[in-house]
Formats: structure tokens, C-alpha cells, sequence
């Protein structure tokens, strides 16, 4: 059922809310929006290049990061689709120099993110590496290759990993004979004329059209420091107009083929029964009583969002590359406009300021010594925040508080005045307790811990009032972290990084002399790490 908006009133909402963002000062942002196969609104803010003084306009292009994820998935679908590659197979036998770790880890696995390889984009990280240091391809198969141990049994467990995506990248590229980008070229970005639309793995080639990303810093812009290679994880450049042909044809299922399209969408429930809501690639999500498929892609300076409503024959895109916008809230609101002309629910209210208030706090799951920070803003605003990453969150329809736009989709109902309980993926459900402040660092925390698979030695020094890690890792001498204390056995490391601040979780293992042995750390999306610590240490 399409939308009926006229396009004046829809390009003047539109406009209304990317005002802040126009003027010759800032970095900006474009919205597309898609109805039936037309691109009927295409309205941008800000600057493409603040050094040239050149505007976003309609050939802008950006890179889009994980929302190539999908489009990895489909090439890997369409081998499968002609028999070349059985997507139930175990992905040693495609890529045998894998560790035997990864044995029960299947294709599949990976285009669900169930696989419980971890990402290695923060295994580099525990070695000292931010998205800008310079590291190649080789730096992040390494990383891959030394782990012993998953973070899950694949098929258990959802956890996103970019991991997952280079290592289907390498197996399309495989299969063919041919790079990723010339078969994304050859089998869909050409048949589609997407002509702006390309996979550049080498982050420093010019590419004609592309958007500077700036960061925000100190109230002012910089440039935005990105120096990984990039695969079939999130390699890809685009438009806005390039990627409502893509909206388009996902309802026409034209290219590269109706089973193709239609598998993408197609999630898998986990080993328990439970459902994924990750398909390939691509979210599945009611929203106002509708369903949505979308994806969000994040890289330095690089913000996007690509979500479907089919049922509507709707999409929106939002793209910016301002680091400091958030093209999934923007997204969501151009919906709004949609469905409210479609006479769709209202989305569930947040409960009352005072109804919240009690939450605010800070939470550990017992078992892992994982934490939640939920912070209560003036407005009532409630914010969850797991490993340094802050996500708003939204009223379910049950009356819990959940997160389901965040890349960790956790449920929470409070439990009593200092527990709350948290549902994460594959129907897991834990009692989180609140910690109570005031705890100091262990006095022997100082010395050095190395972790194998990581390839990184941790140095934890006195400075100071407190501690400070340092990290040697493969590729770099990393900078000082701090430490916070959390309880007696549990501490956080502090990162700074180049999209966003994060922190790991640390909890000191002690032997039956009392001594520390090990430090077990706990990440985003690396779990369960063991820091051995050294005898001289």
C-alpha cells in the first residue's frame, strides 16, 4: 500500500529538519526517499567539503560502511543460488587456513552473525589500533586467524561482527576468481546502473564525488582519521540516488534474482528456537506495527542509514558525514511523516520521568562482570550505555525500555530497587545487580599480562591518583588508557577511539594464594579474553 504525500509538503518537512546543518560552516547530511520505484524526495544540508566550499548535492557520494554488508551477502547468495557455494557449508572448507576453532562455523553462520567469530576490528584495538592507525589487510586476517576460542558455539548467540563479513568477501572472491568489487560490478551495480557505486578496499584512493567525513572536536570540525583497509564488511561508496535503485529493486527483485532478494530478508531462528532478527545483512523490525528492514553503517566521519518499509513500498536514506548526526533518529522520523499519513500505531510512550528516575545507575551482570550504565536525562530521556556505547532508549510494547536500533538490542524492567533484568539476544536473561560507588583499584593490579590470540602485552602502571593500561600490540605501541574501579574484582578500561569512546570490562582472576593470575576481559564484540599475567610481571 503506497503513501499518499504530496512531494512540496514532504520536501518541506524534510527541510525543516535538516536546517541546522545548512549554511557553509558544517558538514551535512542527505535524505532520500523512495515510493514504489520512485525517488519522489531527495533534499541535502551542509558542506561536502569544507576546505572547497562544495555543497551536498545529488551526485555526492559517501562511504556507507556496513551497509555493504548486504550486498556481500547477495553475491554470496547468488553463487549459492547456481550451485556454486552450499551456504550450510563449514567455512574451513573454503578458507582451510582458518584455525581449527572455527570448524562448527558454517557460511551461514556468518551472514547471521551467529558465528561467534570475533571482530576484528576490536582485536586490533586490544592491541593499540584506532579505525586511524594504518594496518593492512594482512594485520586483520592475522587477528582472525590467531584466535583459539569464539565468543559463542555458533547458531547459540547473536553478536555483530565485521569479521564475519571480510571472511564472506574473501570467499565470493574465491568462488569467482575475481576481486569483490569487479563481481559486485558485473552482477549487480552494472544490470542496475548503479553508477556511482563502487567497492574501494583502499581508503586513500580519490574517488570522484566523495564526501570529506569530518569528526567534531573541540567545537569545531576535523578531518576524520580512517587508515584500515576495508572488504566486503563495509567497502563500499555510494549515493543516495545509487541506493534508492537498490530500495527499489528489492521490491521488484529484478537483480540478481527474485531467490536472491528474497533470502537476504530471510532470518533464521537460533539453535534454542528463539528468532534472530538478523537476516543477511539486513535488520528485520516492527516499528509503529510495521515491518522494517534496514541496516546502519558507521565509519570515521561516514554516518548512514538504509531502512524499508515494504509493506508501504517506502524507503528512506540518510546519509551524512558529520560524525555528530544520527542518520537512524532522522530516518526514523521521515517514516513518521510516512505512517502517519498511513494511519499507523503510535509507538508506545516512554514512561514518566519519575515512573524512571530509580534506574539511573550502574549495573553488572554477575556471571561475566559485564556492565550497563542507564543514565535519566532532565527530559526524562532514558540512555543505555554497554562498553562505552550510548544508545536512547524506547518504550516496548510490553512496558519494558529496549534498544532495539542499537547494535546490542537489550530489553530491561526493572527488578527491585537495585536490580534490573536484562533480555539480550537468543532469549538470554540475566539479573543484573547495581553496584554501589566508591570502589578502589586493587593495589596489585601494576605489571604486565599478555594475551596470545591478541598478540598484545598490557602493562598497567601507577599514575598518579590512578592506573594506566599500555598496550603492545602487532602493529603499535598503543596510548595510555585509564582504569576505573568498578568493585573489588572488577575494573574498566577506558579506550578512546576515533568513533566513539568504549570501554572493555576486566575482571582480575586470583589464584588460591590470593595472587593475580589473569585479567578476563570482556569487550563489545570480543568476549572472554584471558590476559595471562607475566612472572616478572
Amino acid at each position: 500500500m503506497q503513501i499518499d504525500l504530496t512531494r512540496r509538503a514532504l520536501d518541506n518537512a524534510i527541510d525543516r529538519l535538516i536546517e541546522p546543518w545548512r549554511g557553509n560552516g558544517s558538514p551535512g547530511v542527505t535524505i532520500g526517499v523512495v515510493q514504489g520505484d520512485a525517488l519522489i524526495a531527495h533534499r541535502h544540508a551542509g558542506q561536502a567539503s569544507l576546505e572547497l566550499g562544495v555543497p551536498i548535492g545529488p551526485e555526492t557520494c559517501f562511504r556507507i560502511a556496513s551497509v555493504s554488508k548486504q550486498f556481500t551477502c547477495a553475491a554470496a547468495l547468488l553463487f549459492a543460488e547456481r550451485g556454486a557455494l552450499d551456504i550450510d557449508a563449514p567455512v574451513r572448507s573454503l578458507l582451510p587456513d582458518l584455525p581449527e576453532s572455527y570448524d562448527p562455523v558454517t557460511v551461514a553462520h556468518l551472514m547471521h552473525n551467529t558465528s561467534g567469530i570475533r571482530d576484528m576490528l576490536e582485536i586490533l584495538r586490544h592491541g593499540g589500533a584506532d579505525l586511524g592507525t594504518p594496518v593492512t589487510s594482512a594485520d586483520l586476517l592475522d587477528g582472525i586467524r590467531r584466535q583459539r576460542t569464539l565468543n559463542f558455539e555458533p547458531g547459540t548467540r547473536y553478536l555483530y561482527s565485521n569479521s564475519n563479513f571480510l571472511l564472506l568477501g574473501l570467499i565470493v572472491e574465491r568462488l569467482a576468481g575475481a576481486p569483490l568489487a569487479v563481481v559486485l560490478e558485473r552482477e549487480i551495480f552494472a544490470p542496475l546502473g548503479m553508477t556511482a557505486t563502487r567497492h574501494t578496499p583502499n581508503v586513500h584512493v580519490p574517488i570522484p564525488h566523495l564526501a570529506t567525513g569530518y569528526a567534531v572536536q573541540d567545537g569545531g570540525f576535523v578531518r576524520a582519521a580512517h587508515a584500515f583497509p576495508i572488504g566486503g564488511e563495509g567497502g563500499l561508496v555510494s549515493s543516495v540516488v545509487d541506493l534508492a535503485i537498490w530500495a527499489a529493486n528489492a521490491r521488484t527483485a529484478r537483480v540478481p534474482s527474485p531467490s536472491v532478494i528474497a533470502a537476504l530478508e530471510r532470518a533464521t531462528p537460533f539453535r534454542n528456537g528463539t528468532p534472530n532478527h538478523y537476516a543477511r545483512g539486513l535488520r528485520l523490525r516492527t516499528y509503529r506495527g510495521v515491518p522494517t528492514i534496514s541496516h546502519g553503517g558507521l565509519w570515521p566521519g561516514y554516518r548512514t542509514e538504509f531502512l524499508r518499509a515494504p509493506r508501504q513500498e517506502a524507503a528512506v536514506i540518510v546519509i551524512a558525514n558529520h560524525a555528530g548526526i544520527d542518520p537512524n533518529s532522522l530516518a526514523h522520523r521521515v517514516l513518521d511523516m510516512l505512517l502517519d499519513r498511513h494511519g499507523a500505531v503510535a509507538a508506545p510512550k516512554l514512561p514518566r520521568k519519575d515512573q524512571v528516575a530509580g534506574l539511573a545507575g550502574r549495573y553488572m551482570d554477575p556471571a561475566t562482570g559485564a556492565t550497563l550504565d542507564i543514565d535519566v536525562g532532565e527530559d526524562g530521556t532514558v540512555t543505555f550505555t554497554t562498553n562505552g556505547l550510548p544508545a536512547t532508549a524506547e518504550a516496548t510494547e510490553d512496558g519494558r525500555l529496549g534498544v532495539p536500533r542499537s547494535g546490542v538490542p537489550i530489553t530491561v524492567r526493572p527488578a527491585g530497587p537495585d536490580a534490573v533484568e536484562v533480555d539480550q539476544d537468543a532469549g538470554v536473561i540475566g539479573l543484573w545487580q547495581r553496584v554501589a560507588p566508591g570502589a578502589v583499584l586493587p593495589d596489585d593490579l601494576p605489571g604486565t599480562y599478555l594475551s596470545d590470540e591478541m598478540a598484545a602485552r598490557w602493562t598497567i602502571t601507577r599514575e598518579g591518583d590512578g592506573m594506566i593500561v599500555r598496550s603492545h600490540g602487532p602493529v603499535v605501541r598503543g596510548p595510555g588508557w585509564p582504569v576505573e574501579a568498578i568493585t573489588a574484582q572488577d575494573v574498566r578500561v577506558h579506550i578512546p577511539a576515533t568513533i566513539a569512546r568504549s570501554w572493555l570490562d576486566v575482571r582480575v582472576e586470583r589464584g588460591a594464594d590470593g595472587a593475580i593470575r589473569a585479567l578476563n576481559v570482556h569487550g563489545g564484540r570480543v568476549k572472554a579474553v584471558r590476559y595471562a599475567r607475566l612472572a616478572n610481571g
